[in-house]
């Protein structure tokens, strides 16, 4: 079943590739959506796809990226469809 995650990373997830490394993990799962850089330092994450590939998307980025984050703060819901692709925002 599909569903939306919102997931915000905080630490020192900005000027450390933490979007472009996300972008080329999300190639290798089937998920949607993008992510961007926030002004508060965090980094910002809606992702779209079935539940158990996004916890292994999800997975992979804190295998990769673990020693930026400090916190990660996510939210569930419904999938909307609306995601196409995986992309940078700016």
């Amino acid at each position: 079943m599909a569903e939306q995650r919102k997931v915000r990373f905080s630490g020192m997830v900005q000027g450390v590739g933490f979007r472009y490394t996300t972008a080329r993990i999300a190639e290798r799962h089937a998920v949607s959506g993008w992510v961007k850089n926030c002004p508060d330092g965090t980094v910002l994450l809606t992702v779209e796809g079935d539940k158990q590939v996004m916890d292994a998307f999800l997975q992979e980025i804190q295998e990769r990226m673990g020693q930026y984050i400090r916190d990660v703060q996510m939210t569930a819901m419904p999938a909307t469809g609306r995601l196409n692709g995986f992309v940078i925002e700016h």
